[in-house]
């Protein structure tokens, strides 16, 4: 399998991007699905293990940029700044 580049902010989708299954995502307490885009800020509870994402080569978008997590939102994919918690990314979709 070709290892996708190292994903850059702002890029969306990329070519080599597929949908997959993942597993059940359980919302924390208090919290459902809203639609994030660039520059929000995600509550810090979404910065732990629970909901980084770490198998990013699945969906084909690579490892995110240093300083950055993978964080899985419900269906979608979103690329978090460490430190700040500014969204930097949005893949809408993601997870099927």
């Amino acid at each position: 399998m070709v290892r996708p580049p190292q994903h850059r902010p702002g890029m969306g989708r990329p070519p080599s991007f597929h949908a997959i299954r993942g597993p059940v995502y359980h919302y924390p307490r208090g919290y459902h699905y809203q639609r994030w885009s660039i520059g929000g800020f995600l509550p810090l509870i979404f910065l732990s293990s629970p909901y980084i994402y770490s198998d990013y080569y699945d969906l084909g978008v690579g490892p995110p940029p240093p300083g950055c997590y993978w964080v899985r939102y419900g269906p979608d994919l979103l690329l978090v700044r460490r430190h700040s918690r500014r969204i930097v990314d949005v893949i809408y979709g993601a997870f099927l």
